[in-house]
């Protein structure tokens, strides 16, 4: 199914603009040391997915998302689990690719939510993994904003954030496969394997940083997991996503 998302775009475009062409191709979700649940919801938060519209140990595609869908099939080893009592997205992959995207077009202000919040953790990093080269780009967990822009292909603006097994945390860098995207590296290596970690990230700075103006308001979200050009495999969870003020 083609989902349009903004001047004649498709959610199927998108995808192939963020990941590239595909490569050739559940562990129980582990424990950690803090909670799943996010943080309080405020009045003014906007909830972008909290895992709760579907049943518990639903597989696959959750509701409101759409997948890759061309070149070789994807993993798609995804299923909304129970972690530390509250509701989650575990993503598996083995020598393969998931990619999921969710439309945000009128749903997001980020004069008024520029903040980003979302708690991920990662229980089996890629091998070899690292953004950095095209060759090893593979990572257990990535979180990716989109800004649509005809042609999608070429024009699309995408910030990445990223648990990278091998890109030092706080590094900068566009990515080796599309020249749309430019990743943000939040988590590296091993040190928080199997533990909970929140995200904050202000968007809107972001961008700014990034592209040198202001934003315009974000029109998807979109959650990946890789290990084909490793030939390996990785594990995570994701909690909720949210949009709020501050």
């Amino acid at each position: 199914m083609r989902v349009a998302v903004a001047a004649g775009l498709t959610i199927a475009a998108l995808l192939y603009a963020l990941v590239g062409p595909g490569s050739p191709p559940a562990a129980q979700p582990g424990r950690g040391d803090a909670p799943a649940a996010a943080a309080s919801v405020g009045p003014d938060d906007v909830v972008v997915e909290d895992w709760q519209s579907g049943p518990l140990g639903q597989k696959g595609v959750p509701s409101g998302w759409e997948a890759q869908t061309w070149g070789k099939a994807s993993g798609l080893d995804l299923s909304v689990v129970l972690d530390e009592g509250s509701r989650v997205l575990h993503l598996a992959s083995h020598n393969d690719r998931t990619t999921i995207t969710r439309d945000l077009h009128g749903r997001i202000s980020l004069a008024r939510t520029p903040i980003l919040r979302w708690r991920w953790k990662v229980i089996a990093a890629p091998t070899g993994g690292d953004a950095r080269r095209r060759e090893t780009a593979d990572q257990a967990a990535q979180l990716y904003v989109t800004w649509p822009r005809p042609p999608a292909l070429l024009r699309s603006r995408i910030i990445g954030y990223a648990w990278d097994t091998s890109a030092p945390a706080g590094s900068r860098f566009p990515s080796q496969k599309t020249g749309t995207v430019t990743y943000v590296i939040l988590r590296s290596g091993t040190a928080d394997l199997g533990r909970w970690v929140e995200e904050r990230r202000d968007v809107r700075a972001d961008f700014r940083a990034i592209y040198g103006e202001d934003p315009s308001d974000p029109g998807a979200i979109t959650l990946s997991i890789d290990s084909n050009d490793t030939h390996s495999r990785a594990e995570s969870l994701i909690g909720p996503i949210r949009f709020s003020p501050s």
